[in-house]
């Protein structure tokens, strides 16, 4: 009889320790949230949005990348974009978050699910020409990292309602005809839907981990 109380016990155990262990680690995965408007600061929100606290989606767009081809945002094939705004001759962060975006395009480079868009904020000077000089500097992977270009008031409208990544002191002033633009240091993650998933310093190596990271998690969902 105790022999027989002993075998139920050892299985009672082999079966509830890995059901609690994965309970357990089930809990303590982490969840990238979903970013709408209202859940940033309200500097940085087109006014019409502020209030929107579901739904909201990266618009439609079309420009020229870097090898002369007009491409629409339907265009491009796969589910996850990491996303920047900077300008070639930028001698500040550039140069440091690009580098870093280097890194995310080695993590990612044989998944062809992971798109990196960087738009330019200075379209008068970021002809195509100059970007296909600047995505060679950097390695860029035709396909895999797209520099965009086009009309200037398109690329802001897009950082002001679509991405939210104007700096709070310039975002209430900004002339979209012809405003000086100062882009941010921030990287976005968007997903298969086009939702807001993350934000991250670009400059910071911690949080580009953090965000090669959460790109895995993206692809978990």
């Amino acid at each position: 009889y105790i022999m027989k109380k002993i075998a139920l016990i050892g299985v009672v155990l082999m079966i509830s320790i890995p059901i609690a262990y994965y309970f357990i680690n089930k809990r303590n995965e982490k969840t990238l949230p979903i970013i709408n408007p209202c859940d940033l600061l309200h500097d940085v929100v087109d006014p019409e949005l502020r209030k929107t606290c579901r739904g909201h989606k990266i618009e439609d767009f079309a420009f020229y990348n870097q090898n002369g081809k007009y491409i629409k945002s339907g265009d491009i094939k796969g589910g996850i974009w990491v996303v920047e705004y900077f300008f070639a001759t930028c001698k500040g962060i550039c140069p440091t978050m690009n580098s870093q975006l280097k890194r995310v395009q080695k993590a990612y480079i044989n998944d062809n699910s992971v798109k990196i868009m960087s738009f330019t904020v200075d379209p008068e000077n970021d002809t195509i020409e100059a970007l296909k000089k600047y995505a060679i500097e950097h390695d860029a992977i035709n396909g895999k990292w797209h520099f965009f270009t086009g009309k200037r008031s398109d690329l802001y409208q897009l950082a002001r309602k679509s991405f939210f990544l104007l700096k709070p002191a310039e975002a209430e002033n900004l002339d979209y005809s012809g405003g000086d633009f100062m882009h941010t240091n921030n990287f976005v993650l968007i997903d298969s839907q086009r939702r807001i998933r993350g934000y991250y310093d670009g400059t910071n190596p911690d949080e580009v981990d953090e965000l090669i990271a959460d790109i895995r998690i993206l692809k978990a969902e």
